[in-house]
């Protein structure tokens, strides 16, 4: 070879070596030997209402105060007007107390003692836990070359799992 073949032939071995000492990688594949999905269990919180009706005592109204006062004005002057002196006192104070007690029957003949009871809507609500299963991924072991090996991927592989396989020479 002449010497400038040599020298081409030199600089393309050198060029070359980077190359060589970079690793190898390539594709392959290896016998799934199980998958073993990764379960999870998810809380959903959700809330139930149901709508009750309940029983509710209501206040007793007022009573009105006007009929007493207008009877008890009414009576006493009634009562003054009769009997003299003495007894004059006693009939306007008679009077006034029985006016006083028929104005405020009056007055108050429509009005009931008690509230009553009156039905009241109530809404009534609580949480309910809802519990989900949910298969968050899958461990896989596969046998590559002999050996056995475990990972976790997002989804089951079949048969067969796809492998990168990437050769190095062991650095000392």
């Amino acid at each position: 070879m002449n010497l400038q073949a040599k020298l081409i032939a030199s600089v393309l071995c050198v060029g070359a070596l980077p190359f060589a000492a970079q690793a190898a990688d390539f594709e392959d594949f290896g016998r799934v030997v199980r998958v073993t999905p990764q379960v999870e269990q998810v809380n959903h919180p959700r809330q139930e209402c149901r709508t009750e009706y309940v029983q509710v005592q209501q206040p007793a109204p007022q009573r009105g105060v006007g009929g007493a006062i207008v009877g008890g004005l009414i009576g006493g002057l009634a009562g003054n007007q009769v009997g003299g002196g003495s007894g004059r006192s006693v009939a306007t104070a008679a009077g006034a107390i029985a006016g006083a007690l028929v104005g405020d029957r009056v007055d108050n003949a429509n009005t009931p003692s008690s509230g009553g009871v009156q039905e009241q809507q109530v809404k009534q609500c609580r949480t309910v836990d809802h519990w989900e299963s949910r298969t968050a991924g899958y461990e896989v072991t596969y046998d590559y070359r002999g050996r056995n090996y475990t990972t976790v991927m997002s989804y089951d592989p079949g048969e067969r799992v796809r492998l990168r396989v990437v050769v190095e020479p062991v650095q000392r």
